[in-house]
């Protein structure tokens, strides 16, 4: 059970999935319909997104009415399309030239290594997503955009563990609260930074369990699985992405949510070692509801921000199960 909140604690936000377990892939929808301040960070040196420059503090939109996260590589951005369509259906965009214009940024991972590389989300399934949302609790685990996930990556595919969809909140007093929901598709390792334990690491070949990513990536005597090339490099590019969104409700300018999303990138780093790397795709969406007119400390929003994607990125972890021959964190045990 996750004892560690979710996003949807955030006043506006619901979240809704689209699986296909059989082709280990999916999309999730961040919907916000009464609009949201927004910002974008990205970090990795191969991502796959939609809308980011519109984020910037110095273009013209300040509101956006949700955020797609998806699986397929960059044929999954087709998701955002149906994201669209669902929130125009229903009135809800930036009026616009006679138009109602939904501002829906965007995000995606690869997954197609694992299940069938010829099914990606599509528009129908991102429509699909928003329609599944609802007011419970948000699913976690190989769900939506993290169905196909895989972490730990540093050996080699072969040697994955099984990532997914994770969420976390935190209310820091005076009608403030900070949730992310996070879809953890990395190369590197996942570590607890509240513990300090490590999560989930590459399956070792001797006994099968799982390693610390960082020992293994630094030593001197590291194999690597693609040549150590610039070739070999890009190989791997697309192949490794954490993605997410963090959100509060409180009344942030269009510079502050691109600070959280900032904030939201320092979460990967806490959590995903090595993360921000040339084969990742990081990237992090913020999204201010302006639920409450309560003051806040700008700072210990960012602070929380930090520490809701950290433990969203663990409880993703901790709530994947296996698939496609991929096994789960919580299947494996430790080496060492």
């Amino acid at each position: 059970m996750n004892r560690r909140g979710g996003i949807i604690d955030v006043d506006g936000i619901r979240v809704g999935h689209y699986t296909d377990a059989a082709a280990a892939t999916g999309c999730t929808a961040v919907l916000c319909e009464g609009g949201a301040v927004g910002g974008a960070d990205v970090r990795g040196g191969a991502p796959g997104t939609r809308e980011t420059d519109l984020l910037r503090p110095d273009t013209l939109v300040s509101e956006i009415h949700a955020v797609a996260l998806s699986g397929g590589s960059a044929f999954g951005l087709d998701a955002a399309t149906g994201v669209m369509r669902y929130l125009e259906e229903r009135g809800v965009g930036l009026p616009f030239g006679g138009a109602v214009i939904p501002i829906v940024p965007a995000a995606i991972l690869f997954d197609l290594s694992i299940g069938r590389a010829d099914v990606r989300p599509t528009a129908a399934d991102g429509y699909a997503a928003c329609a599944s949302a609802d007011a419970g609790p948000v699913a976690e685990g190989s769900v939506g955009a993290g169905t196909g996930a895989t972490a730990a990556k540093i050996r080699g595919r072969e040697r994955a563990v099984k990532g997914g969809v994770g969420t976390a909140s935190l209310q820091l007093g005076g009608g403030i609260t900070v949730g992310a929901l996070m879809a953890v598709n990395a190369v590197g390792g996942v570590y607890d930074a509240d513990t300090g334990r490590v999560v989930a690491g590459p399956r070792c070949g001797d006994c099968g369990a799982m390693g610390d990513a960082v020992r293994m990536f630094t030593s001197p005597d590291y194999d690597v699985p693609r040549g150590n090339s610039a070739a070999g490099a890009a190989s791997s590019a697309n192949a490794n992405t954490t993605i997410g969104v963090v959100a509060t409700n409180a009344a942030l300018n269009k510079a502050q949510a691109n600070r959280l999303a900032s904030a939201g990138q320092d979460g990967i780093a806490l959590a995903v070692r090595p993360a921000h790397l040339l084969s990742d795709g990081d990237t992090m969406f913020a999204m201010a509801t302006g639920k409450t007119d309560a003051p806040f400390d700008i700072n210990r929003v960012l602070a929380a921000g930090a520490v809701c994607v950290s433990r969203a990125i663990v409880s993703a972890m901790e709530s994947a199960t296996g698939l496609a021959g991929v096994p789960s964190a919580s299947e494996l045990g430790h080496c060492g």
